[in-house]
């Protein structure tokens, strides 16, 4: 039976007339088969028997995560955690809704080995970490911020072997048990509750918790944990301060001390002596649970000496600041890798994206960094193989440790402009909650503020910096990258070399000049005014080394790779540093530019 367009116009029910165009959204491709640098980076340094291995898994794990991981990540974000404090007669239970995807993300996690690889006895331990942080940088940007929990779950088992917890309490040896497992419904994630209402990286001023003493090692802690993510995990490592019989306490880094505890007591199943007071409203991450504890009473085992709490935390530091550049780079890499998709599908004025000149030069600038960035990171994880494998030399050793920081302050500043880059790719469509673009961008916002701020990480290389000969140990060390370019005769890569050998000239120089006139190194308030702008120096100095030695590899060199390490060593120059940055008379002009007008009024307080 034929209807007239006329007796449809006029019906009540009918479809919308939308038109005939449907703009096609960016694809998800194998993000280890898609990435340009991080197969051939693994194939150029690991065993060609270790490569084999790493990279059949690593395939397979791309595959699933286009095909399963990362629409579970999505629904993490569409489904975000809830806490009902009390029943429906009043009783308090801290109930906390978790999506079942979140669940299953974190079994997927223990079955991949996503943690376990990097302490897999049955693996090289001079590789492990390498191929624990090349899956984990795949997994990120699909994970539904479960690499959060992952991440503390890392720094604790470190923390448990470095200082050989295992052997001393039973407990921990469980935990360490349970974080390191394949098996679903045995594994453990764990918290990190560092954070207090006075907040920041100063925990030493800034943890009030008190550890009242009930026998051998075993204490009740009582405090306000302002800022605490993952608290579904099972355990966690804490600060707290113990209290003498006079119930007086020591102020300062000298009266913390390490605590464990678990989270729920493990016949009863209910929370150990914790109420969760409220679930923080983030700006990004909104998929992970970040709450406000009362410790009241939690039963802890005190597993560091008096006063020795900071020195027990920093290897769990370490390798949690690895952690948060991995999760920067796999945001970068994913804004990256479906910009670039998209410009093959999106046509405007008659010719697809991919086809005018100045998109491709937008996202080359894009891509360029990313490249940087994660030659950066995968040199971090390999040093700490080596380290953890036993046969770093000293000079190995001293780059790892400055590295470190280095590495989470850059790549952490690096991504929020990167990643607003290439939303900006999508147009309008990039702005929009429902493609999921946006939440990039916001979830990236926290890797420039977790684990130390970009300031606080750059007063940190300072102190690195103090160490005896470690100046000239990264000299040496770049040095020794840079002989790795075995193509000489090649105009770009020579030119390369040369800038970033100039580049560490420079910066050794200024150092040298800034250390004469103060007490030390990293002595007065010239150099730590400048502090960041040192560190960023460092980060792109060895970077550019790096992308240096990866281009004049013979096996796996491309033309692009070497176009990549001329745009980044030469086009901009790798350091910008000039004595004004350090200048103490820039203090009170820096203070007349940020107070202008401004009144100062009493606290309400």
């Amino acid at each position: 039976m034929k209807i007239s367009m006329k007796t449809t116009s006029s019906l009540p029910y009918a479809h919308a007339k939308l038109g005939g165009f449907i703009q096609e959204a960016p694809l998800l491709h194998n993000p280890f088969t898609d990435d340009p640098i991080l197969e051939r980076v693994l194939r150029r340094w690991m065993p060609q028997n270790i490569y084999s291995k790493v990279s059949e898994d690593l395939t397979k794990f791309g595959n699933r995560i286009v095909t399963e991981i990362d629409s579970l990540g999505r629904e993490c974000e569409l489904h975000q955690p809830k806490l009902e404090q009390y029943d429906a007669w009043g009783n308090r239970e801290d109930k906390l809704i978790l999506t079942p995807e979140w669940t299953k993300l974190k079994r997927v996690a223990a079955e991949e080995g996503l943690l376990s690889i990097g302490y897999d006895p049955n693996i090289d331990p001079t590789w492990r970490r390498l191929y624990q942080f090349s899956k984990l940088y795949l997994f990120s940007p699909s994970a539904g911020m479960v690499t959060c929990p992952l991440a503390a779950a890392d720094g604790a088992a470190k923390t448990i072997k470095a200082l050989k917890l295992d052997e001393y309490f039973p407990e921990v040896a469980e935990a360490f048990r349970r974080l390191t497992s394949r098996n679903q419904g045995d594994a453990w994630t764990s918290g990190q509750w560092m954070t207090e209402k006075r907040g920041g990286s100063d925990v030493g001023s800034g943890t009030d918790t008190r550890a009242v003493h009930v026998q051998g090692n075993k204490y009740l802690l009582y405090g306000y944990k302002w800022f605490t993510s993952t608290i579904d995990s099972e355990m966690t490592f804490t600060l707290a301060r113990p209290v003498d019989t006079n119930e007086n306490i020591i102020e300062g880094t000298k009266g913390l001390s390490l605590f464990y505890l678990e989270l729920r007591n493990n016949k009863t199943g209910k929370l150990n002596g914790v109420q969760m007071v409220r679930l923080k409203n983030k700006l990004g991450t909104r998929q992970l649970p970040t709450a406000e504890l009362l410790l009241d009473g939690a039963e802890a085992i005190k597993v560091s000496d008096d006063g020795k709490g900071i020195a027990s935390i920093s290897n769990m530091l370490n390798i949690t600041r690895i952690h948060n550049a991995v999760a920067s780079i796999g945001f970068m890499r994913r804004a990256v890798s479906l910009a670039r998709d998209y410009a093959t599908r999106r046509v405007v004025f008659g010719r697809k994206q991919a086809d005018w000149p100045l998109h491709l030069a937008t996202i080359g600038k894009l891509e360029v960094e990313v490249r940087a960035c994660t030659l950066l990171m995968l040199e971090a994880t390999r040093l700490l193989g080596i380290q953890e494998s036993g046969h770093a030399t000293k000079t190995e050793q001293a780059n790892l440790r400055l590295i470190t920081p280095i590495l989470k302050l850059y790549t952490g500043k690096q991504c929020i402009p990167l990643i607003s880059e290439a939303i900006e790719c999508f147009g309008g469509q990039g702005y929009i909650e429902d493609t999921g673009l946006p939440t990039l961008l916001r979830d990236a916002q926290i890797t420039p503020i977790w684990e130390g701020t970009t300031n606080v990480l750059s007063l940190d290389v300072l102190r690195v910096l103090e160490k005896d000969n470690i100046v000239q140990a990264f000299h040496e060390h770049i040095n020794d990258i840079l002989n790795q370019n075995k193509t000489r005769d090649c105009p770009l890569l020579k030119e390369c070399e040369e800038k970033i050998k100039q580049a560490l000239a420079n910066l050794t120089n200024i150092l040298k000049t800034l250390s004469s006139s103060d007490a030390s190194l990293s002595g007065g308030l010239n150099m730590a005014r400048g502090a960041r702008e040192i560190a960023f120096a460092f980060a792109r100095i060895y970077s550019g080394a790096l992308l240096v030695a990866h281009a004049g590899s013979p096996t796996i060199l491309t033309q692009s790779d070497k176009e990549t390490a001329y745009r980044y060593c030469v086009e901009k120059e790798p350091i910008d540093l000039n004595s004004e940055i350090f200048s103490e008379k820039r203090n009170a002009k820096d203070r007349a530019i940020v107070y202008e007008n401004f009144k100062e009024f009493p606290s309400k307080l």
